[in-house]
Order: structure tokens, then C-alpha cells, then sequence
């Protein structure tokens, strides 16, 4: 996958990203996804992981990642893609940004182009996206980003370790 916006490029992840993740990873500014600052111990795993996941491109089996690159510079500055939520049988939005990297806009940019790219390559209605409702900056990005508020309400992510309150948003093809 290829998608150029005006300051971006999003495409599909490649070996060597990691790199770059890891290196955001190690302030902290990733732990929301999971990525830690031990990430880059087990990034080896995580690359080859999401390379098969990108090769089998079936966006309800697990998550799809792919690369957010500065245009003007070329560095690897964050992440946007899909994944499948076992729990609700639905599809949703995830992206991450170094925090070198916030505050700028990119990853909006980015949720802008990734919905009609997701349409149009996946036979889908709606992506969701489900957010800590503490997390403003990542609601505000989705909804800059073309999703609509449904509800908030308390709920337990697979990877919560308990029941936290979280805003649902739905964007729709169309």
C-alpha cells in the first residue's frame, strides 16, 4: 500500500521499521500501544509478525500496521493501520506518532487518507475506533480525523488490565 498526502507518505511497513519504532519506544511515548522500552529486545519478532500480517492483508484476522514517513525528511515517525477486535467482531483504526512528532497535525493527515484507502481496499462498512477517555490527544485525532463520537462507556480492552472508560467512534463508508 502506497497513500502520498500533502507532507506524508503512508505505505506498507517494511523490515527496518522497527528501528525507528524502537527508538521512539524508548521514551515512553509508545507504551499506549505496547511498545515499551524494552521494545526493541523483541522487535525482531514484532517486524516478522507484521510483515506476514500485511502479506495475508485480511483485516479481520489481526492487525495490518502500516508506516507513516515524513515527506520532507523521510524518517519513520509513526504508525497507522487496523485491527481486528475478537470481542465486538469489528475492525478498528490504531496509530501511534513519536512524541517528537505530536502536535503537528501528522497523524490527523494520516487518518484523513488511511479511511478511503480502507474502504476502497476492504470490504467493510465501519472502522471503529475505541479510545481511553483520558487520552484527549488520540480522540481529538480521530475525530479531526472523519470519526464520529457514539458513546462513552466503560469497558476492558484485551489488553486492559482492568475496566477503564473509553469513547467509541464510528466512521462509515460513504
Amino acid at each position: 500500500m502506497y497513500i502520498e498526502t500533502e507532507r506524508l507518505i503512508i505505505r506498507s511497513i517494511e523490515r527496518g521499521d522497527e528501528i525507528a519504532y524502537a527508538e521512539m519506544a524508548k521514551d515512553g511515548s509508545l507504551n499506549e500501544v505496547g511498545f515499551d522500552e524494552s521494545f526493541s529486545d523483541w522487535a525482531g519478532g514484532w517486524i516478522n509478525e507484521a510483515l506476514e500480517l500485511t502479506e495475508k492483508d485480511d483485516a479481520r484476522t489481526d492487525y495490518i500496521p502500516c508506516t507513516i514517513v515524513l515527506k520532507a525528511t523521510g524518517e519513520v515517525i509513526g504508525n497507522v493501520g487496523n485491527t481486528y477486535y475478537e470481542d465486538t467482531d469489528q475492525i478498528g483504526i490504531c496509530y501511534f506518532v513519536g512524541a517528537t512528532f505530536r502536535r503537528k497535525g501528522y497523524v490527523s493527515e494520516a487518518v484523513k487518507a488511511y479511511i478511503p484507502y480502507f474502504f476502497e481496499h476492504y470490504n467493510e462498512d465501519e472502522i471503529i475506533a475505541t479510545i481511553k477517555a483520558d487520552n484527549e490527544p488520540s480522540w481529538k485525532t480521530a475525530e479531526r480525523g472523519g470519526f464520529k463520537l457514539l458513546e462513552t462507556k466503560m469497558y476492558k480492552d484485551i489488553d486492559d488490565e482492568k475496566e477503564e472508560l473509553y469513547r467509541f467512534y464510528s466512521a462509515k463508508r460513504g
